[in-house]
């Protein structure tokens, strides 16, 4: 248990920015989840729409220091990947 005024505070800040932090991670997840959604249901134009938006909210996110700047690029090159695919095999067949 902190014992110092120095301490507590500091242990009062880790409790804000880690209910902060689980928030914006949360609010990525969710987001990610409604481009998976969209992904597979096949439609390219509701996908490129929420790879727009997860894209932001991860940029959003690492600029905070929630998640490092690199994590956030690699999740946004993984999904841009099978974005790509989905409008490669809707051309293919539209």
């Amino acid at each position: 248990m902190a014992h110092s005024l120095s301490a507590k505070k500091r242990v009062r800040q880790n409790l804000r920015r880690r209910a902060i932090n689980r928030a914006r991670k949360g609010k990525v997840r969710a987001q990610i989840k409604g481009l998976e959604k969209a992904l597979a249901s096949g439609d390219p134009k509701a996908a490129a729409e929420q790879f727009r938006l997860a894209a932001k909210r991860l940029d959003q996110v690492a600029a905070t220091g929630t998640i490092h700047k690199r994590a956030a690029a690699r999740k946004k090159s993984r999904l841009a990947k099978r974005l790509n695919a989905l409008l490669k095999t809707s051309a293919k067949t539209g």
